[in-house]
């Protein structure tokens, strides 16, 4: 026990790194074991599992009452309407969190108490049957899918803002970040990881169902219980002005931000590249026809999260003064490009070329997989690196402004976030629907040639076209490294004057 409290208490980043490090071990972990949560929640509501459920669970008896491509209509309109909701719901959240002040900090009171409600709101969720009528199932979703919004993003925002005032070292931040990742992936793995298991059990392989409604339990039980440690162990570091911009000039901030402007339409491109996650089940479902890769598609994701996790860290560590986020996030876009070709080489004809309904071939099931792992990993990277450079924005409108506003600025990264699972989710199934995708509760169906055609762009050939796109905005981010360290040092001298103003008034 003594060598693990020596551990925990020991500093995350031991070197001079040329700026102010605070973190611990013990704090660093705390904060992770939130990323794990909201991994868990993501897991179950916002993954590839909820559309199929919705298609072909809840609304499978829609088919023989409504025709053909009635379920995917409906879920897509569900999914659209309902994201465009929860984006815009983010910046008032924001607003919120800078104007709180408590005894226990701007973001902490949220992260204590937010969680209970999206753990009971998402096992609701899932209580949902086939069974029920058709309109009632409509209701009872739509209603759960707003309260689901509203729970997470009481929770999503503050958790995301407090990584932004947690420290104020860049290379601390991406550590941080990097240790996050790997928990949250491990927690997101979970519930996914069940469900796509379940399949193989004799009980869940008849009653799929219940297969989402156990890994939902699971997850809200973790969600609370991981969320309480975070709240013990964590502390807010910036220092915060009384007034703070509404939620009109904030979105009048993001013009004035540039290199924060440069993310968001890089994000906006990114809904292409989250377009395969939407529809994975039905690829592995009704092109591959053979739900077993549904488990090693989802396992071979994780050494992704691992790996950039444990890199991206070191070498801006090492890289020190030379570290360019920028760089790194440019050098990703194009790696996950040639991957994406390579991809799209390698399995076009054992995926189209296969009889109708035909299970693919061993050796074109493990390319997919293998060409899925290798994916993840500029993917992981791009995300890593990217919420360091959101944090660098939070410090650019200080710079600008001389107004520290955390919550604002996550919630409009957060607000492209939310766009994105919306537009990525509703455009995925609305093209299934309008290619006549046939909806089924158990197996696998043999569809027609458009629908297998549009699975197989929409999840290798359209992420290359994001990442491309990508490329455009960021050529015009304008924070590198050592800019970033220049901010710092004049924002820190400024804090220290006011913070001596401050005294000398008292």
């Amino acid at each position: 026990m003594g060598k693990l409290k020596t551990f925990l208490d020991s500093k995350l980043v031991k070197k001079d790194v040329g700026e102010e490090t605070v973190l611990t071990w013990k704090e660093t972990i705390s904060y992770a074991l939130g990323r794990g949560a909201q991994g868990m929640n993501t897991g179950m509501t916002s993954s590839k599992y909820v559309n199929y459920f919705l298609t072909n669970v809840l609304f499978s008896r829609m088919e023989q009452e409504s025709g053909k491509g009635s379920a995917m209509r409906v879920a897509s309109r569900i999914r659209f309407y309902c994201g465009i909701f929860d984006a815009i719901n983010d910046p008032v959240m924001g607003v919120i969190v800078d104007r709180t002040r408590t005894k226990n900090g701007q973001m902490r009171p949220y992260i204590r108490w937010a969680p209970i409600f999206v753990a009971i709101v998402m096992v609701l969720f899932f209580i949902g049957s086939s069974d029920m009528p058709t309109w009632f199932n409509i209701m009872y979703t739509t209603i759960l899918f707003v309260l689901l919004d509203v729970t997470y993003t009481a929770f999503d925002i503050p958790m995301g803002a407090l990584a932004f005032s947690i420290t104020p070292s860049g290379i601390e931040r991406t550590k941080l970040f990097g240790v996050s990742s790997i928990v949250r992936s491990v927690g997101g793995a979970i519930p996914m990881v069940f469900v796509a298991g379940a399949g193989l059990l004799p009980y869940f392989k008849d009653h799929r169902p219940q297969s989402y409604l156990t890994s939902a339990i699971i997850a809200a039980v973790g969600i609370v219980v991981l969320t309480r440690i975070t709240y013990a162990n964590t502390r807010e570091r910036a220092e915060h002005k009384e007034d703070v911009p509404s939620v009109k000039e904030c979105f009048r901030l993001l013009f004035q931000n540039r290199p924060l402007l440069m993310l968001f339409l890089g994000n906006i491109c990114f809904v292409l590249c989250k377009i395969p996650e939407q529809v994975s089940t039905y690829f592995v479902y009704d092109l591959m026809a053979n739900d077993k890769y549904n488990l090693f598609i989802d396992i071979i994701k994780f050494p992704g999260s691992l790996i950039a996790a444990v890199l991206v860290p070191m070498i801006m560590e090492k890289l020190g003064r030379k570290a360019n986020p920028k760089r790194f996030y440019q050098v990703c876009c194009v790696a996950a490009i040639a991957l994406s070709g390579l991809f799209a080489l390698s399995t076009y004809n054992g995926l189209m070329n296969k009889p109708d309904g035909a299970s693919v071939s061993l050796f074109t099931g493990i390319l997919i997989v293998l060409f899925t792992g290798l994916l993840t990993i500029p993917l992981e990277f791009k995300n890593l690196i990217q919420k360091e450079m959101e944090a660098e924005t939070v410090d650019y409108i200080e710079y600008k402004t001389g107004t520290r506003v955390e919550g604002v600025m996550l919630s409009i990264m957060s607000f492209t976030g939310k766009i994105e699972n919306t537009f990525s989710a509703s455009i995925g199934l609305r093209i299934l629907g309008l290619t006549g995708y046939i909806s089924h509760e158990e197996g696998s169906v043999a569809q027609n040639h458009q629908t297998n055609l549009a699975l197989f762009i929409m999840t290798i050939l359209v992420p290359a076209l994001g990442y491309l796109l990508m490329l455009i905005p960021m050529h015009f981010y304008n924070i590198t490294g050592e800019s970033h360290r220049r901010m710092m040092e004049e924002i820190k001298v400024r804090r220290a004057a006011l913070k001596q103003e401050m005294t000398e008034a008292e």
